[in-house]
């Protein structure tokens, strides 16, 4: 492996740490503001406030923000109602189940719906076939997922 493939291999790590230490930081926000709901909104509102930040340092002029005009409703709707529900999801749950429960379903659901979007060759993905170690290494996410939730 090339020190490249090392390197997004470390910021992916990285990166799902970031979505481990969210959760219970929101879920105290919530348990603060009272409701999953008003905690989610404050994450986005700083989120959203962050991005137009950099946005505004780093990209200005490279943006089309015309496009929108063109872009189907699924595009411009979607990924920001995921990913709310996504974070309201883990507000809501991590305090009753546990992060690592939580964390644990959550990537397994996402391991299989990746299966799914790599086999159907949906949203412009290359397709992918189903094999017995994509499937068999799914089905060893999810017991160790349902592993880390029971036991």
């Amino acid at each position: 492996m090339g020190l490249q493939a090392i390197l997004l291999t470390l910021v992916a790590f990285v990166g799902g740490g970031f979505i481990a230490l969210q959760a219970p930081i929101n879920a105290q926000a919530a348990s603060h503001l009272g409701n999953p709901i008003a905690a989610a909104t404050l994450s986005f509102l700083v989120g959203t406030v962050a991005l137009i930040l950099i946005s505004a340092l780093f990209f200005r002029g490279s943006t089309n923000l015309g496009a929108i005009a063109t872009m189907p409703a699924y595009m411009i709707f979607a990924g920001g109602l995921l990913g709310a529900a996504f974070v309201t999801m883990t507000i809501t749950l991590a305090p009753k189940i546990g992060i690592a429960a939580v964390m644990a379903l959550a990537i397994a659901g996402q391991l299989f719906t990746a299966l799914l979007l790599d086999r159907l060759a949906l949203f412009d993905l290359m397709e992918r076939d189903l094999s017995v170690g994509r499937v068999g290494g799914a089905i060893l996410v999810v017991v160790g997922a349902l592993m880390v939730r029971l036991l």
